[in-house]
């Protein structure tokens, strides 16, 4: 499934059903992947149910189910093909501007 045609709380809902089908093929339980990731049952449970989760806590039930190399394309700075991008790269602000 592609998230570009997906609202941002239907991408959290698949996120949610991604992880939850991790879990179960590893053959834990909730309170199996709480105690081991260290987020709390009742988080884990909502998480589940409502696709809600702070960053922290899923990067930590990414990390126990061994899934941490999905999170590394996340947000990633774009390749360069050429030299004249790196350079032009250099002029880009670093910082947003106030509007």
């Amino acid at each position: 499934m592609t998230f570009a045609l997906l609202s941002s709380e239907n991408i959290a809902v698949e996120l949610a059903a991604r992880l939850r089908r991790r879990r179960l093929a590893q053959e834990l339980t909730m309170e199996g992947l709480s105690r081991r990731s260290g987020v709390p049952l009742g988080t884990l449970k909502k998480f589940e149910r409502t696709g809600q989760i702070s960053l922290v806590s899923f990067i930590r039930l990414a990390v126990t189910l061994r899934d941490e190399a999905a999170l590394e394309g996340l947000l990633r700075d774009p390749a360069f093909d050429s030299i004249a991008q790196v350079l032009d790269d250099r002029k880009t602000p670093k910082r947003g501007r106030i509007t």
